[in-house]
């Protein structure tokens, strides 16, 4: 066997979980080789591992890249990664965050690419809108990549899978427990350029994203609420995230990106 098919074998025995195929690699962990072809077989889905040359560049130089990434859909939407913009937030929703939310995405440059996760609220209202203005989406699974969770965003799943992209550190119908969401979120934050919140309470899982985004030196912006909500936004805004109103405030800074990224290229020929 060699290294690709070696990380295929542990990430599926071990159901996708990064510290368990870590501690095999280290311990250098029996391998079984005649698992191997009926495990490989078990997969529906296509596949890239850390050592492919196919595998997105910016995830190698984040914390505890995933050491296989199972996906359905066009892997191709990963190559522009100065477009991607993750947009996250409650699944306690209000008109107002839904509103915005929709009414950002309608504004945005078609070019941008849209990240989240898939989950009920903000999540899935981001997908949703990026599909309806053309926008391409990439949804990060918390379950195996054969699941869709929770089971109400089946259709919307399809259509991602069929033609967006879906990824998921976890194989085959690995169930959603809860501790692999938190873990998720280090991926919607790596592969984002920058993170917009529309909408979160201070105490929502959204500000695990958050963290994993400022330690990745990711920007952040937020969408302002009422002064009385307990509002993570208000909170990021206050400690130095970009305030958007409308979908041409995130244009205009993924548009300096794009000159700095130019500039860099040309200072550095």
């Amino acid at each position: 066997m060699n290294a690709n098919e070696i990380l295929l074998y542990l990430a599926i025995k071990n159901d996708g979980n990064w510290d368990k195929i870590y501690h095999d690699i280290l311990s250098k962990a029996n391998i079984n080789e005649e698992e191997y072809e009926p495990l490989k077989a078990s997969i529906k889905s296509k596949y890239v591992t850390l050592l492919d040359d196919d595998y997105p560049t910016v995830l190698k130089n984040m914390v505890k890249p995933p050491f296989v990434l199972f996906y359905y859909g066009d892997l191709s939407i990963l190559t522009n990664y100065n477009k991607f913009l993750a947009i996250i937030g409650s699944r306690n929703y209000s008109k107002y965050g839904r509103m915005m939310t929709y009414s950002i995405i309608e504004e945005l440059d078609e070019d941008i690419v849209i990240i989240s996760g898939l989950a009920r609220g903000i999540d899935s209202f981001a997908h949703e809108s990026a599909i309806s203005n053309n926008h391409k989406t990439i949804a990060v699974l918390g379950s195996g990549i054969d699941v869709c969770y929770p089971a109400q965003s089946q259709e919307l799943y399809d259509v991602i899978k069929k033609d967006h992209l879906l990824i998921s550190e976890y194989p085959n119908n690995v169930e959603p427990v809860p501790d692999n969401f938190p873990i998720r979120n280090r991926i919607i934050a790596g592969l984002s350029q920058a993170v917009l919140v529309t909408e979160a309470d201070k105490r929502s899982g959204t500000s695990i994203t958050v963290n994993y985004a400022l330690a990745s030196g990711r920007d952040v912006f937020a969408v302002p609420h009422l002064a009385h909500k307990c509002s993570l936004c208000n909170l990021l805004i206050k400690d130095g995230a970009k305030l958007v109103e409308h979908g041409e405030d995130i244009n205009d800074e993924f548009n300096k990106y794009q000159f700095d990224g130019e500039k860099n290229l040309k200072d550095n020929l």
